[in-house]
């Protein structure tokens, strides 16, 4: 069966995975969740593939969750399908880290919340000029998960992580440059040929050899990965079942400033 929200091609070595969905920014629900975390495995796993590259269609990278589907699953109390979202990004997160290839992301525009950390979990990110990474998951008094709670404290130190997740500002391209959120940036409507032409240099490599660096130079953080997941995930179910989530959302959908109240 054909992916609804997720487009992927092989060519050169490069597997490509495009988000799919631009009507709704590429946020994931579950049923992209899903198709995302195939359509990478399936890349992956083809011998064919060298190196993968995750982008998004339209004007955003990923807007991160679709706060509708989050906030029909906490006023219905079906926490366990809010849940199953954290938990396929948790696994979509291991996946990319894991496979001995690198992962480049390539960010067309806005990657915030959920699709802000799909981004750092790749191994090298390019961006385009209009792009922006934004820990936006206080904004509807949420907890950061996929990964952001372990991977911008690795790339910012504490303090400057907690700025970033507590302020819940899309930072622009230029100052994400500037702090090593990502490696490059370059003009708009270059982001397609520069991403190709690295990408061919990242297929060119020795698999082996570059398969088993990233794997050595992953391996000291390997167990503080995991436990910042299984963290994240049990802090974001009680985030889930407070006062203070069902007024983010409902202040998100009126367009109004959030009154948080601490339960």
């Amino acid at each position: 069966m054909s992916a609804q929200f997720i487009r992927t091609s092989i060519a050169n070595g490069v597997g490509t995975l495009t988000l799919n969905r631009p009507d709704r920014l590429n946020a994931v629900d579950d049923v992209m969740a899903r198709e995302v975390l195939e359509g990478a495995g399936d890349l992956l796993d083809d011998a064919g593939v060298r190196v993968l590259v995750i982008t998004g269609e339209g004007r955003a990278f990923s807007a991160g969750g679709d706060v509708k589907f989050l906030g029909n699953a906490l006023r219905n109390r079906e926490y366990d399908r809010a849940l199953s979202l954290v938990k396929m990004g948790g696994d979509l997160v291991r996946l990319l880290r894991s496979a001995p290839k690198p992962v480049l992301a390539s960010l067309n525009g806005i990657a915030a919340g959920g699709g802000a950390n799909l981004a750092l979990a790749c191994d090298l990110r390019i961006a385009s000029d209009r792009a922006g990474i934004g820990e936006v998951f206080h904004r509807i008094g949420l907890h950061v998960d996929w990964g952001g709670t372990y991977f911008l404290p690795e790339l910012l130190g504490p303090s400057q992580a907690l700025e970033v997740i507590w302020e819940s500002d899309v930072v622009p391209a230029e100052r994400c440059l500037a702090l090593g959120l990502v490696n490059r940036m370059v003009p708009h409507d270059q982001l397609g040929p520069e991403t190709l032409a690295w990408a061919a240099r990242l297929a060119a490599l020795p698999p082996v050899a570059a398969g088993l660096t990233k794997m050595a130079v992953y391996e000291k953080t390997r167990d503080d990965l995991n436990r910042a997941l299984s963290m994240e995930e049990e802090h974001q179910d009680r985030c889930f079942r407070s006062q203070d989530a069902l007024e983010g959302f409902a202040s998100f959908s009126e367009k109004r400033a959030a009154r948080f109240e601490g339960r």
